[in-house]
């Protein structure tokens, strides 16, 4: 007869052992995994964010340097209205000549101020826009719908997507009737 041995190993529960050993490791290799994922996703993440940010302060940088030249562009804007056509035509060659150099001057800002990402609002559909224009007064709309833009009194400007300064615009209140009551029709 045979004898069996006590010590000899069981090869069912050393299989079982092994099994549950390589379980383990693919769940901890899983985690490992999922770990390093979770850490690139990361890694980039910040690396996007990083490059926005880097993009945002080389595109914004001018913000306030852009600011403050608005008022140098409103100020040659304000001087070429001040002579009115009829009265340039019949100016002295000299006074012609300064107008020229206040007109180049102020198509010289404005473009360099484009090249920057600095542009005038667009407001000739005439729609005021809270996101893009001040309200500074309420006017008869003559014929134009309540809240149109009847005037621009001072124009505004964009840098890149953000607002830089509003436009300053009259906007057109809703018509009464004779007997003051609201008409709303218009």
């Amino acid at each position: 007869m045979t004898e069996e041995n006590d010590d000899s190993p069981n090869p069912d529960a050393s299989a079982m052992a092994a099994e549950a050993e390589i379980a383990a490791l693919k769940a901890e290799a899983a985690d490992f995994k999922d770990r390093m994922l979770r850490a690139l996703a990361d890694v980039e993440n910040t690396r996007r964010r990083a490059e926005r940010d880097r993009l945002d302060a080389s595109q914004y940088a001018v913000t306030r340097f852009a600011r403050d030249m608005l008022t140098i562009a409103d100020n040659f804007a304000r001087a070429l209205q001040a002579l009115p056509a009829e009265k340039r035509e019949a100016a002295d060659p000299a006074v012609k000549a300064v107008v020229e150099g206040i007109e180049a001057t102020e198509r010289q800002l404005l473009a360099t101020l484009e090249r920057h990402g600095v542009k005038p609002i667009d407001t000739t559909e005439g729609k005021f826009d809270p996101n893009l224009h001040q309200a500074i007064a309420e006017v008869p709309g003559n014929g134009r719908p309540a809240g149109s833009i009847v005037d621009v009194v001072q124009t505004g400007y964009v840098i890149g997507d953000r607002l830089l300064r509003p436009a300053m615009v009259t906007v057109a209140r809703k018509e009464t009737n004779g007997s003051g009551h609201i008409d709303t029709e218009a």
